[in-house]
């Protein structure tokens, strides 16, 4: 993905989409590639967590990122500093696809997708405003970043049929947690190069695997091949932190004709 960013084109691509008064979802917010808007649902549990959706519709031939892209592109990202009782939010992702436009190959989505978010909530009875500053980079043939401001006033309307049905939609469409006959392990490689191993239903050829990196690792694209009738893919390392991390591993997404999980890997 040839990406640039150039002055000419981030200029006019910040821009303030405010929702109507009372309401649990923002409005859309129209982009060059399509629009998205920011979607709410229910009331923060016990824990804090309110659930939410980033919906992104795209015009046809338009793309957007998974979480890594690759060697270009630009990860969706949220900033919820500027809110009022929300002190973070997370993403979750579907699973993505493997794209190759004769510049590089990259992971992300070429179709309307639904970002799942969860939102903490420090104060789960006090009221909370949301004002996110969302970042994505939608794609025809050059990459164009977009940055919008999203307000939600989340307990405006709290069971609103229809954005429950979205965020209720976008988490049921999240790749299953990983299990042992259904997942990926990690291996030394050569030099500086990691095995992973997938154990997945249905033709290895048909299996692909996307890991995220995070902490200080940054990966080459996977290269598949198969042994002994499992997919195993060679995976350059081409950044590593000095030190390894302490955190939980690297987030993987596994697919296959079967469908998809999602797990994590060790440091390597």
């Amino acid at each position: 993905m040839k990406i640039a960013f150039s002055s000419a084109i981030c200029l006019g691509t910040t821009l303030l989409a405010i929702a109507p008064a009372h309401a649990s979802s923002s409005a859309w917010f129209e982009a060059e590639g399509g629009r998205f808007r920011l979607v709410t649902s229910g009331a923060p549990d016990a824990s804090g967590k309110l659930q939410g959706v980033l919906d992104i519709e795209l015009k046809r031939g338009w793309k957007t990122y998974w979480r890594d892209p690759g060697n270009s592109g630009v990860p969706p990202q949220i900033d919820v500093s500027a809110s009022r009782n929300v002190s973070g939010a997370e993403f979750s992702y579907p699973a993505p696809q493997r794209h190759d436009d004769g510049y590089s190959k990259w992971a992300g989505y070429d179709h309307p997708v639904r970002l799942p978010v969860s939102f903490t909530i420090p104060a789960p009875g006090e009221p909370a405003t949301i004002a996110a500053n969302v970042f994505l980079g939608v794609c025809e043939t050059i990459c164009v970043p977009v940055q919008a401001r999203l307000q939600v006033d989340p307990g405006a309307d709290p069971d609103n049929p229809g954005d429950a049905i979205v965020v209720k939609a976008a988490t049921a469409a999240l790749p299953a947690s990983a299990q042992p006959d259904f997942g990926a392990t990690l291996e030394a490689g050569e030099g500086e190069h990691v095995l992973i191993v997938a154990t997945a239903p249905g033709a290895p050829e048909a299996i692909d695997v996307f890991v995220a990196g995070i902490d200080g690792y940054v990966f080459g694209t996977p290269e598949r091949h198969v042994e002994a009738g499992k997919a195993v893919f060679t995976v350059k390392v081409l950044e590593r932190p000095d030190t390894k991390p302490s955190g939980q591993g690297l987030p993987y997404t596994l697919t296959s004709a079967a469908g998809a999980v999602e797990g994590f890997l060790p440091y390597p």
